[in-house]
């Protein structure tokens, strides 16, 4: 238990750090951008061109496997994990409400672990494995897409840093998971395109 209270003020410390002395005026609108999810629109398409032209006889087993993976990282993060744990949100604690910047009002009432960072995270590790698997380039920046994310949900007051380490081990968990599967769906892809091209011999 000491232990855990430990944690606990280490991560409201962490949380006053970045939400009120780290913060900035010039900065606000900005990290209020960055956690729009309609702001990424254009990197969303920008993936799905780049399937296309680069690994089209993987595209419909990615744009499943990266719905999948959405799917598994929000609904275990808000419905299953969230309720457990009971965590309140900065901006609902009410020891805190009041001496924070809630730049993005509050949304739900519990914040563990946060929905953004497992989702965030899981897309990107699952689409960093298949573009490493696939055209043997390492994009490490999409994690670092991921983190900015995740450090935008903490500037703006509604999760604390422990809130989005734990949707972040969420997400990167399943994006392994969904690669793996991927991996495996690659390789029936190729062995069943060989077969063809050895019967036409």
């Amino acid at each position: 238990m000491q232990i855990l209270g430990s944690l606990k003020e280490a991560d409201k410390a962490l949380f006053y750090l970045i939400n009120k002395r780290l913060s900035l005026g010039a900065l606000n609108d900005i990290m209020l951008l960055l956690r729009n999810q309609y702001t990424w629109i254009p990197l969303y398409l920008f993936f799905l061109l780049f399937f296309y032209f680069n690994c089209r006889k993987y595209l419909l087993p990615i744009i499943a496997l990266s719905l999948v993976t959405f799917a598994i990282t929000d609904f275990t993060s808000a419905s299953l994990i969230k309720p457990f744990v009971q965590r309140l949100r900065p901006c609902q604690d009410p020891t805190l409400v009041f001496s924070i910047n809630n730049l993005a009002g509050c949304g739900g009432i519990f914040g563990m672990p946060s929905s953004h960072a497992a989702n965030h995270f899981g897309l990107a590790t699952f689409w960093f494995m298949v573009i490493e698997d696939t055209v043997n380039q390492k994009w490490f920046w999409l994690w670092v897409w991921a983190f900015i994310i995740c450090y935008a949900q903490v500037y703006v007051g509604v999760h604390f840093p422990g809130d989005v380490i734990v949707g972040a081990l969420l997400g990167t968990a399943t994006g392994f998971l969904s690669s793996y599967v991927f991996r495996k769906r690659m390789a029936q892809i190729d062995s069943i395109k060989a077969d063809v091209q050895n019967s036409g011999v």
